[in-house]
C-alpha cells in the first residue's frame, strides 16, 4: 500500500511551476525524477523536491494537472503543506499571468506587491 498522498492543484504549465519555485528558492531537479517515500517507494514526477530526510516532494502530471505528491507524514518545509502550495500557486498565477500577457502583445507596465500578499499588475501594449 503507497504511503504517497496526491494533492490536487490548479497547476497546469510546467514552465510556470518552474519557474514559481525558482522564485521561492526552492531547489527542485527535473523529472521523470523519482520522489522517495515510505519503506523506499518511489513515485515518478516532472518536478522533485530533495528534501534533508530523505523524503521527497514532487509535482506530478495526472493527465490534467500537476498534483503534489509527498508522503505527508514525513513533510519537512517551512510552511504546512497548506502554505507551501499556496505560495506556489500564487508565484504560479504570477507566471502564467505575464507569460499569457507577452503572449499576447502586452508587456508589465506596473507591479505592486500588497500588504495582503497578493500582487497589483498593471500590462499594456501599444498599438498603432
Amino acid at each position: 500500500m503507497s504511503h504517497f498522498s496526491k494533492i490536487k492543484t490548479q497547476i497546469r504549465n510546467l514552465n510556470s511551476l518552474k519557474s514559481a519555485l525558482q522564485d521561492l528558492e526552492i531547489t527542485w531537479k527535473p523529472g521523470p525524477h523519482p520522489v522517495r517515500g515510505y519503506q523506499g517507494q518511489t513515485h515518478t514526477a516532472e518536478v522533485a523536491i530533495e528534501q534533508d530526510n530523505d523524503f521527497d516532494i514532487g509535482f506530478s502530471w495526472n493527465g490534467s494537472e500537476y498534483e503534489l505528491v509527498a508522503d505527508l507524514q514525513y513533510w519537512q518545509q517551512p510552511l504546512s503543506v497548506e502554505g507551501f502550495l499556496s505560495r506556489v500557486t500564487q508565484r504560479y498565477a504570477y507566471h502564467t499571468v505575464v507569460n499569457e500577457s507577452a503572449n499576447q502583445g502586452f508587456q508589465v507596465a506596473e507591479q505592486q506587491n500588497q500588504e495582503d500578499g497578493s500582487i497589483r499588475l498593471v500590462v499594456q501594449r501599444w498599438s498603432a
